[in-house]
C-alpha cells in the first residue's frame, strides 16, 4: 500500500504540468530579486538532466510562457540537474543560482551579448541590496 501511494506522489511530482508550474515559480522568484529583467524579451532553454533523461522547456519572457519543446529560437539555454534545479526553483535566491553555476552545477550557453546583460543586471541589483543592507535600507536623504 505505502508502494502504490509513494508512487503516486511521484508522479505528480514528474508530471509535465507540476514541472511548468516549478520553472514558472522559479522564473518568478528570480525576477522578484531581479525587478529589472522584468520586461526583458527573451526566449530561453531549459534543459533538464535527470536519470538519463533530458528534458526540453522553451520559456519566453516577459510572462513567462513555459512550453515543453525544443528552443529552436532560445537565446540563452540553461542545463542543470533535475535535482538542483527543484531545490533552486523552489528555495533559491540569486546567491543560490550564482554559486550553481560556479560550481558548475548549473551551466549557460548562447548569445554572448544577453548573457553578458543578464550578468551585468544581476550584479548590479546584488550591489544596490548589498548598499541597502549596510545603510539600514534607508534612502541616502534620510541618512545622518
Amino acid at each position: 500500500m505505502a508502494r502504490v501511494s509513494l508512487a503516486r506522489r511521484l508522479s505528480r511530482l514528474s508530471s509535465p504540468s507540476d514541472t511548468k508550474t516549478l520553472i514558472e515559480t522559479a522564473v518568478e522568484r528570480f525576477l522578484d530579486e531581479v525587478p529589472a529583467l522584468q520586461q526583458l524579451k527573451l526566449v530561453a532553454g531549459l534543459e533538464l538532466r535527470g536519470r538519463g533523461d533530458v528534458q526540453l522547456y522553451r520559456v519566453e519572457m516577459p510572462g513567462p510562457k513555459v512550453t515543453k519543446s525544443i528552443p529552436s529560437d532560445a537565446k540563452v539555454t540553461l542545463a542543470v540537474s533535475r535535482s538542483q534545479f527543484n531545490e533552486l526553483a523552489t528555495k533559491g535566491r540569486v546567491r543560490d543560482w550564482r554559486d550553481a553555476f560556479a560550481h558548475g552545477d548549473a551551466k549557460a550557453t548562447g548569445i554572448d551579448q544577453v548573457m553578458k546583460l543578464i550578468v551585468n543586471v544581476v550584479e548590479r541589483q546584488e550591489e544596490r541590496a548589498r548598499t541597502r543592507k549596510a545603510t539600514g535600507g534607508r534612502p541616502a536623504s534620510q541618512r545622518r
